[in-house]
């Protein structure tokens, strides 16, 4: 292992043709993209394939002008990706969340090289990949290169995220602020689908929830439950304020009682702050984190996602509009099926009757060309600000008229054709 190289020397080892893994979310290690972009150029390299979550930063190296050094494979979509999909060089892989190690593990999408950002090592020589183990965690274990950007202020996290120094190859030493997200402020219709939420949601339930502004509202009116745990993909300042308000004591979980489980954290300093060193949170991998039968192994897990639309037979888009792609599969179906398969578990869909543009949300049909994430089997809960719809169990017709009742007054008389409306 070479330490303390620069980040343009520790890049010199990527070559046209390699497959790169990326560390996403706040751990993107935005200094070594930053250098491999710059030796692509200098040394005209070709044909390097970056696969990752989503990441942080302006993704330079998915613009057009580097369709030829570059290619993009997403397993998730963020916001710096949603107008740069072209499907050719930056394309997207329809998957869930807890397939992806598996995928890399498998060498079903094998890896050559990995970026990680990871915390300096202790007295024994082991860094942590902080604030994303995910699927990283399963690059790191089988890519051949592994340069990581040693960050002093990347929190140390336990659990799977423990990476020996002698399995790092190149350590570039850089200190540079995490990504931080800002809460949500709440609207009065979002907290209004929060409590609605919350009067489904039990003392003792084990809760999945995700980064949003509806999550964060349901998560707002938690505060004066008990007993509450967290087994959950990710979490954030909302999660936190529950902690800390003792709403959340993890103390009714079956597995990793008195742990805050999670496979990624975006938040502020001050959730990082709390994570840093914290033997009660840890971080494992997406495989375990969003495997359904250990999900269901916790009682009344309550998965708590949100959704583009939902057409009236309980079908859920919420990983593109129309056809275009703006974000993934992820984990909503992991949780929703762990959740059904859980003692007293209650998979919940919650979203606004309207877009911030006006147009419903709740439609005879989605969009031409729009993903089904989850299918109307699977849905059980949806909540707009209008109400609760409670679909399983539930025919076509009944459904039909549980969501008219739940769908904004203006649009109710334009959904009233019932189960007619989808005939052919």
């Amino acid at each position: 292992m070479k330490m303390h190289l620069s980040a343009s020397e520790a890049v010199q080892f990527i070559q046209s043709g390699m497959r790169i893994f990326i560390h996403g979310q706040a751990a993107t290690p935005l200094h070594l993209i930053d250098a491999l972009i710059d030796h692509a150029k200098k040394n005209q390299l070709k044909e390097i394939e970056l696969l990752h979550l989503h990441t942080v930063g302006p993704a330079t190296y998915a613009n057009p002008e580097y369709s030829k050094i570059f290619k993009v494979t997403n397993f998730f979509l963020g916001a710096n990706m949603r107008s740069k999909i072209n499907y050719q060089n930056v394309d997207y892989l329809p998957c869930f969340l807890s397939e992806i190690p598996q995928m890399i593990r498998s060498k079903r999408r094998p890896i050559d090289a990995v970026f990680i950002q990871v915390s300096p090592p202790d007295h024994h020589g082991y860094c942590s990949l902080g604030t994303s183990v995910d699927a990283t965690k399963a690059a790191v274990e089988t890519a051949s290169l592994v340069i990581a950007q040693v960050n002093d202020q990347m929190p140390r996290t336990h659990g799977d995220g423990i990476v020996h120094i002698s399995k790092i190859h190149h350590a570039v030493h850089y200190s540079e602020p995490i990504f931080e997200t800002t809460p949500s402020v709440l609207s009065d219709v979002e907290k209004k689908i929060g409590e609605l939420a919350a009067t489904l949601i039990e003392d003792g339930s084990t809760l999945q929830m995700g980064i949003g502004a509806i999550p964060d509202a349901v998560v707002s009116s938690l505060k004066n439950h008990q007993h509450l745990g967290i087994h959950t993909e990710m979490w954030t300042d909302g999660a936190l304020e529950l902690i800390l308000s003792g709403a959340v004591d993890n103390t009714r979980k079956k597995i990793h009682p008195g742990k805050t489980v999670s496979s990624f954290i975006m938040g502020s300093k001050k959730v990082y702050d709390f994570i840093d060193d914290n033997p009660s949170v840890i971080q494992l991998d997406a495989s375990y984190v969003n495997h359904p039968g250990v999900i269901a192994r916790n009682p009344k897990v309550v998965a708590i996602n949100s959704a583009v639309e939902i057409d009236l037979t309980g079908q859920i888009c919420a990983d593109s509009i129309g056809g275009k792609i703006i974000s993934g599969v992820g984990g909503q179906l992991d949780f929703i099926t762990g959740a059904s398969m859980s003692a007293g578990g209650k998979a919940i869909i919650a979203l606004t009757s309207r877009t911030n543009k006006g147009k419903p949300r709740i439609t005879p049909y989605l969009q031409s060309g729009a993903g089904v994430v989850t299918t109307r089997a699977h849905v059980h809960y949806v909540i707009t600000e209008y109400g609760i719809a409670d679909l399983y169990g539930k025919t076509i017709s009944e459904r039909t008229k549980e969501l008219i009742r739940i769908a904004h007054p203006d649009d109710r008389e334009g959904l009233q054709l019932g189960p007619n409306s989808l005939r052919s």
